[in-house]
């Protein structure tokens, strides 16, 4: 699944993304919770990275964690994304990024459903979402 890294400048980045999807996925801010566009959405697809479209996570992982942002138990695969140790805000935490454009996605806890044991809390700006149906 790991092809050919998008690097882009903060100018370009800036042209391509809104404000708010650059703040979270390029300055790695948090949106508000419970106010994303597909923190509620249980449709069938994939979740891909606004950024540049990599596959990150598959609607059959999705749960409810009742966090405010929209969680999986597991990545579409295990080289989609990549981690990092966050110490910011007086805390230890694992930051999710894309593997292919190193955008800012989210945090990694270790309190989330079998059969992996963790919550995937992924900000909904950070995501595009593909219905099952329009990829037939």
């Amino acid at each position: 699944m790991t092809g050919k890294k998008v690097e882009k400048s903060d100018e370009q980045w800036r042209t391509q993304l809104s404000t708010e999807q650059y703040r979270v996925c390029r300055e790695k801010a948090t949106e508000a919770p419970f106010s994303g566009s597909l923190y509620m959405c249980n449709d069938d697809g994939t979740y891909c990275c606004v950024c540049c479209g990599h596959q990150l996570f598959s609607s059959e992982a999705k749960f409810t964690s009742g966090s405010g942002w929209p969680s999986f138990w597991q990545p579409i695969a295990d080289d989609s994304v990549r981690y990092q140790s966050d110490r910011g805000y007086g805390m230890t935490r694992i930051e999710v990024l894309c593997d292919q454009c190193d955008s800012h996605l989210g945090h990694v806890f270790n309190d989330g459903p079998e059969p992996s044991g963790k919550r995937y809390c992924i900000n909904s700006v950070s995501l595009t979402f593909s219905r099952a149906d329009q990829n037939r």
